[in-house]
């Protein structure tokens, strides 16, 4: 049976805001034109072996790509920030990868929610 870790605070609020990131940064992806630079669209013709086209794309806009940028940043120092948390000093060296596996699942058990809100206010 796999160990259970007393992860502090701070790393499971990192880890969940991180999940959170990603997701809008997945969801806001997909809403952008296939380019960031606006380019013409193809068609591969009949028969192809990968048979793929794309419309032409109007490019990203300033303000997508600022948003963008923001979520990748917020994403980049998340990412930093949990897997350099003093924590990883405590857990037993053949055991990081379970331990790190486990924070990462830790948002699908209901019971892994203490009192501290998204936002750090209790």
């Amino acid at each position: 049976m796999a160990d259970t870790y007393d992860f502090p605070a701070s790393l499971r609020q990192a880890q969940l805001e991180l999940h959170q990131v990603n997701a809008d940064l997945a969801a806001l992806g997909r809403t952008l034109p296939w380019s960031v630079v606006p380019l013409p669209g193809w068609s591969r013709p009949d028969g192809h072996w990968y048979p793929s086209s794309r419309p032409d794309s109007p490019g990203w806009t300033e303000e997508q790509q600022q948003q963008v940028a923001a979520l990748r940043a917020r994403a980049l120092e998340l990412s930093i920030t949990v897997s350099t948390h003093p924590f990883w000093d405590t857990v037993e060296k053949g055991k990081v990868v379970e331990a790190r596996t486990a924070l990462k699942h830790l948002h699908e058990h209901a019971d892994c929610h203490d009192e501290t809100a998204a936002d750090g206010t209790a």
